[in-house]
């Protein structure tokens, strides 16, 4: 009898410490607040929580997180369908530094991402990129602005697409600018077809604008850039890379502008190919370039290519259609 009342302490103990942590069932929608958000709530509307990663580990596959008001949310690795959403609450997004990625996609082959209205801007301290692709069917940018990661090398990108597989990548209404490495790097890996859409992007003051390269693979990348601006880029406006006939960049640039870069545009490597129609050219220092001599750029003779520094020669191969 003297061992029972330790044995039921023991026991409520026990129990105790069973149900002192809360765990919260996945929301469809979860909810993130910098003014009222806290972590330790369920991700509820009435109770955010504060952080784009808590909330995505409390949001079902599919679902959604909305951002009820502006701020930081912090960095966040989405490993499942989901769409974080910002639809006008003023400025609200991630802030990069110390090597660390702002966004990055690790998800499944089957997976689909939208990001909407958010800003991810760098702030030093060791660099970092903006948003980084690695994974997932298909995914979405739309209405974003990735600006000031700093850095060289592997870090100091806006939006870095690097596939692994099979995917559908997607940016409209984009800015990407002053970064130190490139506006928005396509390079995926493997033997895959990659589709890419570039729609309304800005692509301003970086070293690099836009760059398809298909170096990494020996897939093919089908892309196309459309209504879009890559200005003042101080090494190159837009490139298209693919080293080998074994690897194809096959991309349309139509109704954009290309000027006050250091290169308009470029093509390297016998798998590259650059279709320009309808498009501006001016105020490079180098109208276009062909690294290797073996790329072929196309322009449809609807173009306007002239007030460049190197007197606008014509492209090497010209289809006039």
């Amino acid at each position: 009898m003297r061992t029972a009342a330790p044995y039921a302490l023991a026991l409520a103990v026990l129990a105790s410490g069973l149900v002192a942590g809360p765990a919260h069932a996945q929301l469809a929608r979860t909810f993130v607040s910098a003014a009222s958000g806290n972590d330790v709530n369920d991700c509820n509307r009435l109770t955010p929580c504060r952080t784009f990663q808590v909330a995505h580990d409390n949001t079902l596959t599919s679902g959604e997180i909305t951002v009820l008001d502006p701020g930081g949310y912090g960095a966040v690795t989405i490993t499942k369908s989901i769409s974080i959403i910002n639809d006008g609450v003023g400025e609200a997004g991630v802030l990069v530094s110390g090597g660390v990625n702002g966004i990055t996609i690790a998800a499944g082959g089957v997976a689909r991402i939208n990001l909407r209205g958010l800003t991810v801007k760098g702030i030093g301290f060791g660099g970092g990129n903006g948003i980084v692709f690695n994974n997932a069917a298909f995914m979405t940018i739309e209405n974003c602005v990735v600006r000031g990661l700093d850095g060289g090398g592997s870090v100091g990108n806006g939006i870095v697409l690097q596939p692994t597989g099979a995917s559908y990548l997607a940016v409209s209404k984009t800015v990407v600018a002053d970064n130190a490495g490139r506006g928005i790097a396509v390079v995926p890996t493997g033997n895959n077809v990659v589709r890419v859409s570039l729609n309304r992007i800005e692509a301003y003051n970086n070293v690099n604008g836009i760059l398809i390269s298909d170096v990494l693979g020996t897939g093919e990348i089908r892309a196309h850039v459309v209504d879009s601006v890559a200005a003042g880029n101080s090494n190159i406006g837009i490139t298209v890379q693919s080293t080998t006939f074994m690897a194809i960049s096959n991309v349309v640039v139509a109704r954009s502008v290309i000027a006050n870069n250091g290169v308009g545009l470029a093509a390297d490597g016998p798998g590259a190919r650059l279709h320009l129609g309808r498009s501006v050219v001016t105020g490079n220092t180098t109208s276009w370039t062909d690294f290797g001599g073996s790329a072929v750029l196309d322009s449809y003779g609807d173009n306007d290519i002239n007030g460049n520094n190197d007197g606008d020669p014509a492209p090497a191969v010209i289809s006039r259609k």
